[in-house]
C-alpha cells in the first residue's frame, strides 16, 4: 500500500504545530507560570526549549523521515543489526494511548463548559455556584462520558476520511480559528483594569520570588513543561517526518513550530493571568484556575457569556489539534502492525478508545 503524504508544507507545520499545542499550553502552562513565579519561570521555559526541545524535536522528525513508516516500525527498520532498540517500541504505543485516554477526557470537559457556558449558567453565579459546577461536573459520569465519546467519535471519524482530506483540512482551518480566538481573548484581558500588573509578572522576572518558591523547583517545572508542550518522548513527532518529503529542513520546520506552539502558550497565559490580577484571583490557584477561578472572572466580567463561551471554545480547539494528531499516530501504527485499511483501523481503535477512557 502506497503511503499517504500530507499535501502542503503548511499542513505539515499546522498539523505538528497542532500535535503541540494543546492542554500543555492552554490549561497547563498558565497555571504552572502562575505557580512558579512568572517571569523567571518563563527565561528557563524558553532556555530549555531552546537547549532541549529543538533539537529532540528535529531527531524525532529525522527518525520518522528517515524510516518513512510509523512508530510501530520505526526502532526495527533504523536499529543497527544486533542492538534491541526495538524493544522500545511499546513504549511508544502505550505512551500514545495512555495520553489519549486523559486528553479525551479533559477535552470533554471543556467541551462541556463550552456548552454550559453559551446555555447561560454562569450568568450572575457566585463564586460557590461556580465551584459547587465543578465538583457536580465530576461527580455525575453520564454527561462526561458523552462529551468523551462525542471528542472520540469526531476524532476518529475526521482521521479516518484520509491524511489530506480529513486530518490535514480540518486542521488548517481549525488552527486558524484558535488563533484567531485567542488573539481577541488576550487583547480584551490585557485592556481590563489591573491587567498591567499580571503583564509584568509574567515578563519581568523576579528572582525574589523565585527563590521564595525554590530556584530548583521552578527550573524542574520549567523542563518538564517544555517537553510537554512539545509532545516529545512517545513518537508522537516522528509520524509527521514519515509523511514529509527531503526538500524540508527538519530544524527549520522545528523552529516554526515550537515558535507558533510558544506563541500559543504566551497568548494563553496573557489571557489567564492579565485577567487574574484584573479581579484579584490568586494565580496560583493550581489545575483548578481554568475550570474554577475564571469562571467566576467570566461571571464578573462585562459580557461575560460570550468572553467564557469563546475562551472554552478556543480550549476545546486546542486539545482536539492535539487528539487529532495524535488518533493519527495510533492509526498509523495499527495499519503498520495489522494490514487493516484507514476505516477498520478507525473504527476497532475508536471502539478501544471509548472503553480505555472510561477509567
Amino acid at each position: 500500500m502506497e503511503r499517504e503524504k500530507l499535501g502542503s508544507r503548511l499542513g505539515f507545520i499546522l498539523i505538528s504545530a497542532g500535535c503541540a499545542i494543546g492542554i500543555g499550553n492552554v490549561w497547563k502552562f498558565p497555571y504552572v507560570a502562575g505557580l512558579y513565579g512568572g517571569g523567571v519561570f518563563l527565561f528557563f521555559y524558553l532556555l530549555f526549549l531552546l537547549m532541549l526541545g529543538l533539537p529532540v524535536m528535529t531527531m524525532e522528525f529525522a527518525t520518522g523521515r528517515a524510516a518513512g513508516t510509523s512508530p510501530a516500525r520505526l526502532l526495527g527498520k533504523l536499529e543497527p543489526a544486533g542492538t534491541k532498540w526495538h524493544w522500545y517500541t511499546p513504549c511508544f504505543l502505550a505512551g500514545n494511548w495512555l495520553l489519549m485516554m486523559f486528553y479525551t477526557v479533559v477535552t470533554g470537559w471543556m467541551l462541556r463548559y463550552f456548552a454550559d457556558m453559551v446555555a447561560g449558567q454562569f450568568v450572575n453565579a457566585g463564586q460557590e455556584q461556580v465551584s459547587t459546577h465543578y465538583v457536580d461536573m465530576l461527580s455525575n459520569p453520564g454527561p462526561l462520558v458523552f462529551f468523551t465519546i462525542l471528542v472520540i467519535v469526531a476524532g476518529f471519524g475526521i482521521c479516518a476520511r484520509g491524511l489530506q482530506a480529513g486530518l490535514e483540512r480540518v486542521t488548517k482551518w481549525m488552527m486558524g480559528a484558535l488563533l484567531v480566538i485567542m488573539v481577541v481573548l488576550a487583547v480584551n484581558s490585557m485592556l481590563s483594569a489591573g491587567a498591567a500588573e499580571g503583564v509584568k509578572y509574567l515578563f519581568v522576572p523576579d528572582f525574589a520570588r523565585a527563590r521564595e518558591i525554590g530556584l530548583g523547583s521552578v527550573i524542574a517545572a520549567a523542563m518538564n513543561q517544555a517537553f510537554f508542550t512539545l509532545s516529545l518522548g512517545i513518537g508522537a513527532m516522528a509520524i509527521f517526518g514519515s509523511y514529509i518529503g527531503k526538500e524540508h529542513r527538519l530544524f527549520g520546520e522545528s523552529v516554526h513550530i515550537a515558535l507558533l506552539d510558544t506563541f500559543v502558550a504566551l497568548t494563553a497565559a496573557l489571557i489567564v493571568i492579565p485577567s487574574c490580577f484584573a479581579y484579584n484571583v490568586e494565580t496560583t490557584a493550581g489545575p483548578g484556575l481554568i475550570f474554577v477561578t475564571l469562571p467566576n472572572i467570566f461571571a464578573a466580567m462585562p459580557l461575560g457569556r460570550l468572553w467564557g463561551s469563546l475562551f472554552f471554545l478556543f480550549l476545546s480547539f486546542a486539545a482536539f489539534s492535539t487528539i487529532l494528531a495524535v488518533f493519527e499516530n495510533i492509526i498509523s501504527s495499527t495499519m503498520d502492525l495489522t494490514g487493516w485499511s484507514r476505516k477498520k483501523a478507525c473504527a476497532v481503535c475508536a471502539a478501544a478508545m471509548m472503553v480505555l477512557s472510561l477509567p
